[in-house]
């Protein structure tokens, strides 16, 4: 087959794909587009001085703060440019990677899947058309929205805010897109599932976030090998370097290369790391639909609570440097932090990992209830419900796995930080107490299922929107504070009502309450999902 016919087909499926998508992708662009002019309108009103911006340029240099946002380069001369590079490139950088790798995943992995890529090139379709057309409609995407907030940001007028920087800020969100989109399109040459390939691209995003945190924390090493740390290198609105985004482009251009001839070796709905070939009679876990349920998902829930693990464990070792780091700064901190007796200040740092720790976990256990659609659309639901299986069983039992699994996940977080918090503490009742830290989230995790079982429940067709239960959360806890948000609209996220341990006191009620919240979403859902059809 000669190069063009290996391409025939790709701009009409590019035409079908962005049919698919022409909700959801505006969607996102409209969401994080929105948030990015938001903060900056914020950051004009809140900090109108230079005396203001350095005040809190002061604050921000410390290792918490460091490790959420970005690196030390941007505090030298804090305008309302820099502050923005400084605290927004990066999240908004998460949020487009999460975007591009779904992007990819539900093009390619996902229709080999459900078997519409099979049915597809059994026209006149080329070999490399769908992930060329998958990979082509990611970098529009991208572009588009790097062109979007480009104008608009260099249109409002703000003095730091500079044209220059304005596109170098949007070129650097594109080349975090494009990075995870060549990585997604490789992750779904690999994987034979869908949810096998979005959870490995979710846990490149997660690494990439970790070894940005923990270089800029350090010698900053770490973060020239992140295409999260590459973007955040670009100095935006500071020294406008653009060289650092030819790391993410020969970082792409590596993988595409690589993912391209993988896709036409392989056998469609196939992925190169095969399933080991199981044994010639089920074993007895698999004669219950609860044992099915986790066999579908124990090695996706693996992999998560090794990372949970890596995470608790990369921020734990920082607690004690905090408290040295935090000492000079202390009295300008003391304001913003919760108030305790001794350690305050790597109390605080240890709690807001937590925090972040239980946002990052609520991912897999909110794909581990979603499972159940899955194998609804792909037509494996019936025979089981055809036999002596009830739905309340069936759905009992996913709901059983993905609750444990937010318990799994949230422990393996809390061990982690608590195992090295523990050493650079000096003190070994970190261990309990960061543990205890860890698993009092794990309410805040069960209402996001309950939330999820409640949509699926009634609205089988848009269980997509459980995910703005998670997005919300990020959106409180990053710029909650930054933009003023009325305490009302904090309080409709979950996790804001989780007692922040150890800088603040255990107390179970707002752990009760959030429980109760959950069983109710879960029982609204059961109702729901008892008497609708089951559908494809």
């Amino acid at each position: 087959m000669n190069s063009h016919k290996s391409f025939a087909g790709t701009w009409i499926l590019m035409k079908f794909m962005m049919r698919r998508d022409r909700i959801q992708i505006p969607l996102w662009i409209f969401g994080l587009t929105l948030t990015i002019f938001a903060t900056l309108v914020s950051f004009e009103e809140m900090y109108p001085g230079e005396e203001d911006r350095q005040g809190i340029a002061v604050t921000m240099a410390n290792p918490a703060s460091i490790a959420l946002t970005g690196p030390k380069l941007y505090l030298e001369d804090y305008t309302i440019g820099a502050m923005m590079s400084h605290q927004m490139l990066g999240m908004a950088g998460i949020v487009v990677a999460l975007m591009s790798v779904f992007l990819i995943v539900r093009h390619t992995r996902k229709e080999e899947e459900t078997g519409r890529a099979e049915l597809v090139r059994a026209s006149v379709i080329g070999r490399h058309a769908i992930v060329t057309a998958a990979f082509i409609w990611a970098i529009s995407v991208n572009l588009g929205l790097a062109l979007i907030v480009a104008l608009g940001l260099g249109a409002v007028g703000v003095e730091s805010v500079t044209w220059e920087g304005s596109f170098l800020f949007g070129a650097g969100l594109a080349s975090i897109g494009l990075s995870f989109s060549a990585l997604a399109l490789l992750f779904a040459q690999l994987m034979e599932h869908a949810r096998a390939a979005s959870g490995l691209g979710a846990g490149a995003i997660a690494v990439a976030f970790s070894m940005r945190a923990i270089g800029d924390l350090g010698d900053e090493t770490l973060s020239w090998l992140s295409p999260i740390g590459w973007a955040q290198q670009t100095s935006t609105y500071v020294d406008n370097l653009w060289w650092p985004l030819l790391l993410s482009l020969v970082f792409t251009t590596i993988l595409i290369l690589i993912a391209f001839p993988l896709s036409a070796t392989r056998d469609v709905g196939a992925g190169l790391i095969r399933p080991r070939r199981g044994r010639a009679e089920a074993s007895a876990m698999l004669h219950g639909p609860l044992g099915l349920a986790f066999r579908l998902q124990r090695m996706n829930l693996l992999i998560w609570g090794f990372a949970m693990l890596l995470f608790g464990m990369s921020y734990g070792a920082f607690i004690g440097e905090a408290e040295e780091m935090f000492g000079s700064i202390g009295d300008s901190l003391d304001g913003m932090l919760p108030s305790r007796d001794g350690g305050v200040l790597a109390d605080s740092f240890a709690a807001m990992f937590m925090t972040v720790a239980a946002m990052i976990g609520s991912i897999p256990a909110l794909q581990s209830i979603l499972k159940l659609k899955s194998e609804e659309n792909a037509g494996r639901i019936d025979p089981l419900l055809s036999n002596v299986v009830s739905r309340t069983r069936l759905l009992g039992s996913y709901l059983i796995v993905a609750l444990l699994s937010s318990l799994f996940l949230m422990l393996m977080a809390g061990v982690g930080m608590g195992i090295t918090g523990s050493q650079s503490m000096g003190d070994s009742s970190y261990l309990g107490t960061l543990t205890i830290a860890g698993l009092s989230f794990t309410p805040a995790l069960w209402v996001t299922i309950g939330l999820a079982v409640a949509i699926y429940g009634y609205f089988p067709r848009k269980t997509s929107f459980s995910w703005a239960m998670v997005g919300f959360a990020f959106f409180v806890v990053y710029l909650g504070g930054v933009l003023q948000l009325p305490e009302w609209v904090t309080n409709l996220s979950p996790f804001t009502h989780i007692p922040r341990i150890p800088a603040e006191d255990f107390d179970v009620l707002p752990l009760l309450v959030l429980t109760a919240v959950a069983a109710v979403l879960m029982i609204i859902g059961w109702f729901g999902y008892s008497r609708r059809d089951i559908t494809q």
